[in-house]
Formats: C-alpha cells, structure tokens, sequence
C-alpha cells in the first residue's frame, strides 16, 4: 500500500510500538505520540546536517516553544508506524515550525497529527537568540509550503 501523505516530499521514520509505550488502556500511550515526535525531530536535523553536537558548536539549539498534538486512532503493541515531519516554517529570525503526521501503513491510517513550534535558543544562557545563518539556510532550504 502506498502512504498518501498530508504534505509532499516527507521525512520518515519507522516505529515499532514497544510494551514500555503501553498505558493501563492497552494502547500506546500519549506521551510515547510526543517522544516519538521528537525522534523524528531529532533525526530529520540530523539528516539535514545538524545534530547535538553543531548545535554545541554554534552554542544554539530549537527549543519547544508549543506542541499541538491530535490523537486520532490508538496504536497497539507490535505495530509498524510511519512517522513524517516537515519544516513548515521559518521566519529566519527566532522560529522555526514543523508538522507530523504517524501513519500505521498497515491499513493507511492516521494515528496523530501534529504541530510544534521551535524557538532558538543560547544553549548556554537559555535566552532567546536569532537563528544563525546556518540554520536559516539549512531549515529554510527544507521548507515544504503547506
């Protein structure tokens, strides 16, 4: 089957839904959605050229700012998901916004949608800080319009 995506040109990851991600419902719970998103996160600015260890370097890193997350279907143990991203902003001064999408590919159903928006930040005060250029050129040449 192939997976009709919300937005085009998505980076994907593949979950497996462990037992440790099970709730007293017998389904994944809702803060396994959010650590996965964060994975997919995490292994998209990696992809794209900056991991832990850049953002060290330029003393910046993306924040949350907010996470809006739409739990649609439950997921199970065992299953097989697809998890996409997309940068779907950055206003190359302080934010940058991406979108998810968790797929079971198994029957094409959307489990979650999601939003979150990132503020860059001085790793080493904490405070606020632009975006270096870097990171302008880098997530603002990944931007899929909406």
């Amino acid at each position: 089957m192939t997976q009709e995506w919300d937005l085009p040109d998505p980076f994907v990851i593949e979950l497996e839904v462990q037992a440790a991600a099970i709730d007293e419902y017998g389904h994944a719970n809702n803060a396994a959605y959010l650590r996965w998103v964060e994975q997919v996160s995490w292994a998209h600015s990696e992809h794209l050229g900056l991991d832990l260890v850049r953002y060290r370097e330029l003393d910046r890193a993306m924040a949350v700012h907010r996470h809006e997350l739409d739990y649609l279907a439950p997921a199970f143990e065992g299953e097989h998901l697809a998890l996409a991203t997309w940068i779907i902003g950055c206003d190359g001064r302080l934010t940058l916004t991406r979108r998810f999408q968790l797929v079971r590919p198994a029957d094409g159903r959307t489990l979650l949608r999601a939003r979150t928006r990132f503020a860059c930040i001085e790793l080493s005060s904490g405070r606020p800080r632009r975006l270096p250029e870097e990171y302008v050129a880098i997530y603002g040449g990944a931007l899929v319009v909406e």
